[in-house]
């Protein structure tokens, strides 16, 4: 028996418009409406169905709605459709309503293969009347709404309130404008994040033949468990503090002479009045120096001679060597100081040894004229215009010029040891006359350049350079060393973690704003995970006089979210408490995966995210199941739930939960159903040797005495 189209189209009626807005409609249901189950959709589906869609005739096709709840009102009398009995007694009867939150159209394209096809697409031309039918989708429309939008590359799940259609993402618009993962610890934001990426590299090799993709991601692990995630899609680098060369693990190394002038302002608390310049000045000196293969005599007297002609203009512009007391008296104490490193060497030439014989002579005389029991030493405008002449006489005499006198970029990447950055603070800081002022400063460098932990990240990197680190970290040309570089910062440093996970980000979206610069506007996409994004993207006080580490990290990654897209630069964030996360990060990332959210405040902050008419399907974060989430923004069409797709236990991040009483009970029993024992042996002694950097004689690591099963 079959339904002509109006009698089918009148099957799929369950019930009529009662009220419309432009971000609500009501509806009142038949008598005759399914209220567990509906059959006459070509397969059984539950209905009613929170969340579920519903269509309403419109003159393009139909209006996609999404039901928000579903309540019992009660009426005089039923209303039965084609039935009228005015005999009947009114008694309280029960009418079910609805409300819906209208999405979208969906139009009629035609037919292919006697299928027909549909397109969905977001926003709403025009709204129905009151009375107007509301309609059961079939499977066809119910899949059309789900499966719409172009360029669906990569299938991410499917959707189990859409007859389970195929969810499909389109890269571009995935990783283009930024991602957020949110969700409680043990939703799934880890397996999902893996899931994401393994996904991507399959679809881009198949599209490929079978290649590997030329494709770069770079993961930020601050809990070390991504280290085996990607066995399997190739060749995957993997950094760590603590290297196993032959499990694959390499040593995670970010230079010293990497960090710019900012971060080191971070590490080392340096005041802004006098450590910070002095800092900035020594980075200057340093980095010049590096220019030089081989340091003679005389370029080293060319950077001094330099230097002072910096300060001494410095000084004549603020005009201490003529203003009130004790400016003057300090000024003088400062170039009998210079005198010091104004000394002759065997190998000066006859015009540097008679310009610098020239200078020294004048701080001679400057020195003499103030040599008496109440000496006055202020100095006068043409004094100091002379001696400036004199210094900039025997820069040149060097090989010095008017165009080097001011320093090169602090910031600029090049080589230097930490010792070589200690001396030039100290040297700087006489220079400049503060050098009581930096003790604290120099403290905490050398706490880094002493402590063995750091030694390893920081310091120990002799034959490192700049184009070996990013060839290694964002991926070598074609992406020939592998697709995925994971960054395990589980045991680097408190002291250092936020900086080094700073300087990772920003040499990223450096070295890719450089390749455009380099290849006609032309990007090298690349995306940057980071896990934990709540710890190092947190919402900071905005004091530009003191920043702290992890505000100089914050800021790094908020310039990567506003700018990193026009440089190919895409951002993944993963993070369990998005209320903790900054705002202007939050705001930037266009798309977003929702696993479970418990916390009221989270929730606020995920509701303020979408418009107000989408708000409903958000109520489920409470109470998603693992494995589940929603999926909306950018790289969705619509809002729609997805039971993301299943990894193997061999492909998952180590972050399941604690197996309590596996280990309690000494027994657990595996996915076929056999019983294993379980033993977590432990020897504290290897631990504690481990920990206080202690060798062990035998060569074992505490994971490989106790932690077997």
């Amino acid at each position: 028996m079959s339904f002509s189209p109006l009698a089918y189209a009148d099957s799929l009626r369950i019930g009529s418009i009662d009220f419309v807005s432009p971000d609500e409609i009501k509806v009142l249901l038949d008598i005759e409406a399914p209220d567990n189950l509906a059959l006459n959709t070509g397969t059984p589906r539950p209905f009613p169905r929170i969340n579920g869609y519903v269509l309403i005739p419109s003159e393009t096709g139909y209006l996609v709605a999404q039901v928000e709840w579903i309540t019992i009102e009660r009426s005089q009398y039923p209303k039965r459709k084609g039935l009228q009995d005015f005999g009947l007694v009114d008694l309280p009867y029960p009418l079910r309503k609805m409300n819906l939150n209208p999405l979208g159209g969906l139009l009629y394209e035609g037919e292919s293969a006697g299928k027909e096809i549909y397109i969905f697409r977001r926003g709403v031309e025009a709204y129905p009347t009151v009375g107007a039918p509301v309609l059961l989708p079939t499977q066809t429309q119910l899949r059309a709404i789900v499966e719409s939008g172009e360029n669906r590359r990569v299938k991410i799940g499917i959707s189990p309130l859409a007859a389970n259609a195929e969810v499909k993402i389109d890269p571009d618009r995935l990783f283009g404008r930024h991602l957020a993962v949110l969700g409680n610890t043990g939703s799934g934001k880890s397996c999902s994040v893996v899931g994401l990426i393994r996904w991507s590299m399959e679809a881009a090799r198949k599209a490929r033949g079978g290649a590997d993709p030329n494709a770069r991601f770079v993961v930020l692990d601050p809990n070390g468990e991504y280290a085996k995630a990607f066995d399997g899609v190739g060749k995957v680098r993997v950094f760590s503090v603590d290297p196993k060369p032959n499990c694959g693990i390499e040593q995670l190394q970010v230079p010293l002479w990497f960090w710019n002038s900012a971060e080191w302002s971070a590490f080392t608390q340096a005041s802004a009045k006098a450590q910070r310049p002095t800092l900035i000045q020594a980075l200057r000196t340093v980095r010049d120096g590096a220019v030089e293969a081989a340091v003679t005599p005389s370029h080293d007297m060319r950077r001094f001679l330099r230097t002072l002609v910096s300060v001494i203009q410095i000084e004549r512009s603020a005009g201490r060597p003529w203003a009130n007391f004790p400016h003057p008296k300090n000024f003088s104490e400062k170039i009998k100081k210079w005198q010091q490193g104004l000394e002759q060497d065997a190998s000066f030439s006859t015009n540097e040894s008679a310009a610098l014989t020239a200078l020294r002579d004048q701080i001679s005389a400057f020195s003499t004229a103030r040599s008496s029991q109440y000496p006055t030493y202020d100095f006068t405008r043409s004094e100091i215009d002379e001696f400036l002449r004199l210094t900039q006489a025997a820069h040149a005499a060097f090989g010095g010029s008017d165009t080097d006198v001011l320093p090169i970029d602090a910031d600029v990447p090049r080589a230097f040891t930490g010792d070589q950055l200690l001396r030039s603070v100290e040297a700087n800081a006489e220079l400049l006359g503060v050098s009581e002022y930096v003790e604290t400063m120099l403290m905490r460098i050398r706490t880094i350049l002493s402590d063995s932990r750091m030694k390893t990240i920081t310091g120990d990197t002799d034959g490192a350079t700049l184009h070996d680190w990013l060839a290694n970290t964002i991926g070598d040309n074609q992406a020939s060393n592998g697709t995925v570089t994971v960054i395990d910062l589980s045991l680097v440093p408190a002291e250092v973690v936020h900086i080094v996970t700073a300087v990772i980000a920003r040499m990223t979206l450096e070295a890719l704003q450089r390749y455009r610069k380099l290849n006609q506007g032309k990007t090298l996409p690349t995306v940057l995970v980071m896990e934990e994004a709540h710890t190092f993207i947190k919402r900071y006080q905005d004091d530009t006089e003191n920043q702290n580490a992890a505000a100089i990290c914050c800021q790094v990654f908020e310039k990567i979210a506003r700018e990193g897209r026009k440089f190919g630069l895409g951002l993944v964030l993963s993070s369990q408490r998005p209320s903790e996360l900054s705002p202007t990060v939050l705001s930037q990332c266009n798309s977003f995966l929702l696993h479970r959210i418990s916390n009221d405040r989270d929730q606020e902050l995920v509701h303020k995210l979408v418009p107000d008419n989408l708000r409903g399907l958000l109520r489920d974060l409470p109470s998603l199941p693992s494995r589940h989430a929603i999926l909306l923004g950018w790289a969705s069409e619509l809002p729609v739930l997805v039971q993301m797709n299943a990894l193997p236990d061999g492909q998952r991040p180590k972050s399941d939960d604690p197996d309590f009483w596996a280990v309690w009970s000494g027994n657990q029993v595996d996915a076929a159903g056999q019983d294993n024992s379980v033993e977590r042996n432990v020897d504290w002694k290897a631990i504690s040797d481990d920990w206080q950097q202690i060798s062990h004689p035998n060569g074992n690591d505490a994971s490989e005495n106790g932690n077997s099963s």
